[in-house]
């Protein structure tokens, strides 16, 4: 579809990193935006950013993993808006998870599903349905990961098997919506190539109480800068990719009905072809063993 003056798009996760520079760059086309987040107060300040650039802008605070409150987003967007042409699900948490995977807390497991997988599920069952009923050209990016969506990261495991059922969930909407011949596409993006700037690494300030972690952590959460310190420190520069590279990236995908929103990466692509060949020859999942851990 073409991104022109006037259409809306809606961006969960909306207030920071990947969905603000996506509410930005889709306002830079002259769309309408639905900025959703979690986060009040950051909710407020990017809503407010916006509307001094002159962009018409709708905030609402939205945990997405409660489908009421998603299908009161979709209600209050119509109401707003008259349309939506562009549903970006991009709302995403870790899980705080530590040590092996029988040892992680189910509470780690449940929150992360509630945003990552139901999130996504309940922004298409909320807005789909209106969207196809339209009968106007629409797209709906789905936000994935190299972890998980490629191959997983083990370390980081319950996060990555949230992004692999993305990537499969976007795949079943591609076919489903192709099978109804509707107007609207499908894409899952894989942010990237290198690492990001982002509040994925704090998300425990927005974790809700009914998923609280049920003993102290072994080791304090540490932030991204401090990760950085620590790669540096052991002699391992870390590249990093503007967020506004990953938001292109998305406009330039809907334009082109381009499904696999995947930068080009070497890296990606050892992972790719790996983990394919170790499938195709029934072999084990060797391109793992540099995460296994002692």
């Amino acid at each position: 579809m073409e991104l022109r003056e006037g259409q809306v798009a809606v961006v969960t996760g909306a207030a920071s990193g990947i969905g603000l520079a996506m509410a930005r760059r889709f306002a830079a086309d002259g769309l309408k935006v639905v900025l959703a987040d979690v986060e009040k107060g950051a909710l407020e300040a990017a809503a407010d950013a916006l509307r001094a650039d002159g962009t018409s802008v709708h905030a609402r605070v939205v945990d997405v993993g409660e489908r009421e409150q998603v299908v009161a987003l979709a209600e209050d967007t119509y109401a707003t808006f008259g349309g939506c042409h562009v549903l970006c699900n991009n709302a995403g948490v870790g899980s705080g998870a530590e040590g092996r995977m029988w040892e992680h807390e189910p509470n780690d497991w449940k929150w992360a599903f509630n945003v990552n997988v139901w999130g996504v599920f309940h922004g298409i069952q909320a807005f789909l349905p209106r969207m196809i009923a339209g009968g106007e050209p629409g797209h709906v990016v789905n936000t994935s990961s190299g972890d998980g969506g490629i191959a997983p990261l083990p370390t980081a495991s319950v996060y990555a098997v949230t992004k692999a059922a993305v990537v499969t969930m976007t795949e079943s909407l591609y076919a489903h919506l192709k099978a109804e011949h509707a107007r609207v596409g499908a894409s899952v993006l894989f942010p990237g190539p290198h690492m990001l700037r982002t509040g994925l690494w704090e998300s425990h300030r927005n974790r809700p109480d009914r998923f609280a972690k049920e003993r102290p952590r072994k080791s304090p959460y540490r932030s991204l800068d401090q990760w950085e310190a620590a790669m540096k420190a052991a002699g391992k520069e870390v590249a990093f990719t503007p967020v506004e590279e990953v938001a292109d990236l998305v406009a330039e995908g809907i334009a082109a009905d381009r499904f696999w929103l995947l930068p080009e990466s070497e890296h990606s692509d050892r992972q790719i072809r790996a983990r394919s060949q170790s499938m195709l020859d029934r072999a084990n999942p060797a391109y793992l063993e540099s995460f296994i851990l002692d």
